[in-house]
């Protein structure tokens, strides 16, 4: 193989990963309902933040939004991981094309990225942890795994904005 074919598969293989790792996080979230939504629950409604701040009236207490905020993680993680599958077959079947062809296969892989990007800045680390200030809860504190996969997914999304040689 040469320097641009190890690159291509590079590129597969790392949207196949989250496309993979996108697809167990749903099936842990749907068949092990209960160990994520404990941790949406205490998010939400703030319990383990610290003693007398002054924004508890942020708090969701609501057992119906909290499960209306676990589907929308849920659902948000299938459509990127459902991105990402698409985007790795595309690549896939336009490994040996000209550079064009492979270029426009990466599309749903770059969007099923941007959408992992944007779930764990924006709903964990921007709401969950500022808006409900996750940050301060030592046992529901999910900032630093939000932050790794968005560091991750990241590095993986800037490969893919390369263009091909």
């Amino acid at each position: 193989m040469n320097k641009k074919e190890v690159v291509r598969v590079s590129k597969l293989l790392l949207v196949f990963t989250v496309a993979v790792y996108f697809t167990l996080v749903v099936v842990g979230n749907i068949f092990d309902y209960g160990v994520n939504y404990a941790w949406v629950k205490n998010v939400l409604n703030m319990g383990s933040t610290f003693e007398g701040n002054n924004f508890m009236w942020r708090a969701i207490e609501n057992p119906m939004i909290h499960n209306i905020f676990y589907w929308i993680i849920i659902i948000w993680e299938s459509l990127a991981g459902l991105c990402c599958w698409i985007g790795s077959f595309s690549m896939y079947k336009n490994l040996k094309k000209n550079s064009n062809n492979f270029e426009k296969s990466k599309t749903y892989g770059i969007l099923g990225l941007m959408l992992g990007l944007l779930l764990w800045f924006f709903a964990f680390i921007t709401i969950g942890g500022e808006w409900f200030l996750m940050w301060q809860s030592e046992m529901w504190n999910g900032q630093d795994a939000a932050f790794m996969m968005f560091t991750i997914m990241g590095i993986i999304f800037l490969s893919l904005l390369i263009k091909d040689e």
